[in-house]
């Protein structure tokens, strides 16, 4: 058998185009890591406009369906943000009318944790908004996409659900649901 021993200058050559290898890996992966964030940025602006969009669908629309369910709808205010003391929440809607004040999140999908999220801004927005402090503070929640799970999870936390029916939006809660009152 006759297998010959690589030299230094063999084994020299082998690291280095080893190295140049690794180095053209390397930027490779950067320029790739560059796209993913340029990819991201852009889904997140996509998926800011998909809310904004419900937004637009939902505002019209709240007077219809909170009047429908005996609230009467003097204001309809959007992007609703507050901070004091340190502590701050955003409201999408904020449907108003003299005893009553609904806060409305507005997702293009809604998750479970998009609802305890509201849930906390609820808990907090007579303290962090004064002005309606003496309001009787209700919630809602609207999406274009809403898992039957999430719509259940909502509701039993005492929530209207808007969803969309068609070209109609419509408050899915049934006529034993009694909204919670914060």
């Amino acid at each position: 058998m006759n297998t010959k021993q690589p030299t230094y200058d063999d084994i020299l050559r082998l690291f280095q185009e080893t190295d140049r290898k690794f180095q053209e890996m390397s930027r490779e992966i950067q320029a790739t890591s560059r796209e993913v964030k340029v990819v991201n940025v852009s889904i997140g602006r996509l998926g800011n406009r998909l809310g904004d969009f419900v937004e637009e669908m939902v505002r019209p629309a709240a007077v219809r369906v909170f009047r429908e369910q005996g609230i009467d709808v003097h204001e309809v205010h959007r992007g609703v943000e507050a901070n004091r003391g340190g502590e701050n929440i955003e409201i999408d809607l904020l449907v108003v009318n003299t005893t009553n004040v609904v806060a409305v999140e507005c997702k293009s999908m809604l998750s479970i944790d998009d609802v305890n999220q509201h849930l906390t801004a609820l808990a907090k927005l007579k303290k962090m908004l004064p002005t309606y402090a003496e309001k009787k503070v209700m919630g809602a929640v609207a999406a274009m996409v809403l898992p039957d799970n999430v719509a259940r999870y909502a509701y039993q936390q005492g929530l209207f659900v808007i969803s969309q029916s068609g070209d109609y939006l419509l408050i899915r809660n049934d006529a034993k649901f009694k909204p919670h009152i914060w």
